[in-house]
């Protein structure tokens, strides 16, 4: 697992049993790979873009459909009924926000209430063992699963909250037990903020649970390691990890850490170059080798908006349609997480990144595909076959590229 000569070595070599547990997936600094498009995938592409740019033009139907989903919120005592785990008193203070918390219940979310499913902790992450040994803590952790399909096609998430200091260890023991192979990261560890240009203040958002100075750190009977670091272009910090507990005789499971510390608050980034950019780095990690875990500060705002565009992209290229409806997305979502995409401009968002996203890819198919018939080795090919070269795409692109990237 070689970094190339824009990741900071931190350690120049890896166990052998570490490079053969890695060996079906390998991660690196360098720029990802280009997303080779089936004809399928490519047709999916341009049905959806067409749908998408379509709601983009009339912008009060986006925000006619931010305000229905915020008129199914989860009321005050709903969340008391079914939050109880989290509510405990045991687990009260491993909460960054008290009023952001994972259902104890799964939900349906109608058009004008919520229904209590008795489904205990259908979403709710349990880890087992945990940290806090006590019974009425029941493995308690302020993270929730995420998913619209049980396909090994499309990816799963664990939206959770910015670790707190006394929750380091629940959190890695979180990545071990579910080998979650990436960590998505959205926010700064603190905020600066000035008041009047006179007085400048500070606000936590998340703990410093990843960095390591001296390689190497612990967390009660787990300890991380930094393989390398690495900054792109569009202001991502990537990290290659590897997460272990300290008497294992197993190999270290390997994490990509990816931080974009530049997405604001409640906000939105200026353009979706780096937002993509995350989205690019994790469609070739198979989505059967574990969920994908994303935070922010709360695990809701930002943690949503990420986890709708990576999701509708998804399902988009296997064919599945109905990703076109955002709506659909997000309330689905909300029955999993409380709060998830938590603005109406973050919600605007998920359509301009969708929207870019998708014209990148039928871009880079169009020059793909422009590039194989103009190779010469192509043409004296394509003359040999009956009635010349196909014209919608290449015949290698069956063999080669047509392949689903997600199944």
């Amino acid at each position: 697992m070689a970094a190339a000569s824009a990741g900071k070595h931190l350690s120049s070599s890896s166990s052998s049993s570490s490079s053969a547990a890695n060996k079906p997936f390998n991660f690196s600094p360098d720029s990802p790979p280009q997303l080779h498009l089936s004809p399928d995938q490519l047709r999916h592409c341009t049905d959806a873009l067409r749908a998408f740019k379509d709601k983009l033009q009339t912008p009060q139907e986006i925000h006619k459909e931010f305000r229905s989903l915020q008129g199914n919120r989860m009321r005050v005592l709903d969340m008391k009924s079914s939050c109880s785990v989290a509510l405990d008193s045991v687990n009260y203070n491993k909460n960054r926000y008290t009023d952001i918390l994972p259902y104890s219940l799964a939900h349906l979310v109608g058009h004008n209430h919520i229904e209590l499913i008795a489904s205990v902790d259908r979403n709710r992450v349990v880890l087992n063992p945990c940290n806090d040994y006590r019974a009425s803590a029941r493995g308690y952790i302020n993270a929730s699963f995420i998913e619209t399909s049980s396909s090994g096609s499309i990816s799963r998430f664990i939206a959770t909250q910015g670790p707190l200091p006394h929750t380091f260890e629940d959190f890695w023991e979180m990545i071990i037990q579910y080998r979650c192979p990436v960590i998505v990261v959205l926010t700064r560890l603190v905020d600066n903020h000035n008041v009047l240009n006179c007085m400048e203040f500070k606000t936590v958002k998340c703990g410093d649970y990843f960095q390591t100075e001296d390689v190497h750190r612990e967390f009660g009977n787990i300890c991380i390691a930094t393989k390398w670091i690495s900054s792109t272009d569009t202001n991502l910090v990537l990290r290659h990890m590897e997460v272990n507990y300290k008497a294992s005789e197993e190999p270290p499971l390997s994490v990509l850490h990816i931080q974009y510390p530049g997405w604001p608050d409640q906000g939105v980034p200026k353009n979706t170059h780096s937002v993509r950019e995350i989205l690019k780095r994790t469609y070739n990690v198979p989505p059967t080798l574990g969920p994908i875990v994303v935070h922010c500060s709360a695990g809701i705002g930002r943690t949503g908006t990420y986890c709708t565009i990576h999701n509708t992209i998804q399902r988009v290229l296997v064919g599945d349609m109905s990703a076109v409806d955002l709506v659909k997305t997000v309330t689905l979502f909300r029955s999993q997480r409380m709060g998830m995409v938590q603005t109406a401009e973050q919600y605007r968002f998920c359509y301009e990144a969708i929207v870019d996203e998708l014209e990148d890819l039928i871009s880079e198919s169009t020059r793909q595909m422009v590039r194989q018939i103009s190779n010469p080795h192509f043409s004296a090919m394509a003359k040999k076959i009956p009635g010349g070269p196909r014209k919608s795409c290449p015949p290698s692109w069956g063999d080669e590229h047509g392949k689903d990237r997600f199944g």
